[in-house]
């Protein structure tokens, strides 16, 4: 159902796959951008990356969870960090690694940006995932 893609002349990533194959007729899940947000919509970790990437995945297992999906199944992700040093960037994805969203290993974008939707935001992730049947 999923093939991940490591393109042989290319240099090998050390935690995500360069493409992933899904077989046409399966069911697909496109979700909005996870954000640091706790159920009383507040931003969790002012000032703290790491606390806000923990945040934004318990909320993405949410958002995958009512789609009736989970992080293995998840094929793509965007991962959006407010902040230009690559440390900061580098914690975040030791996060999204550490989540286990990378033992596909699925494909992913780290980007830095200059801000994101809530004010204090320092972290967002969309995803696109496979519903198993």
């Amino acid at each position: 159902m999923i093939r991940r893609v490591t393109a042989p002349g290319l240099f090998p990533p050390p935690t995500y796959s360069h493409a992933t194959v899904v077989e046409a007729g399966t069911k697909l899940a496109f979700l909005a951008g996870a954000v640091p947000l706790d159920e009383e919509g507040e931003v969790v970790g002012p000032g703290d990356a790491v606390r806000q990437a923990e945040q934004v995945i318990r909320n993405l297992r949410e958002q995958l969870a009512a789609v009736g999906s989970d992080l293995a199944h998840v094929v793509s992700t965007d991962v959006y960090v407010v902040s230009g040093e690559p440390s900061v960037l580098s914690a975040v994805w030791e996060v999204v690694e550490a989540s286990g969203l990378s033992a596909g290993p699925h494909s992913s974008t780290l980007i830095g940006v200059a801000c994101l939707g809530y004010t204090g935001q320092l972290v967002e992730i969309t995803a696109t995932a496979v519903v198993p049947e």
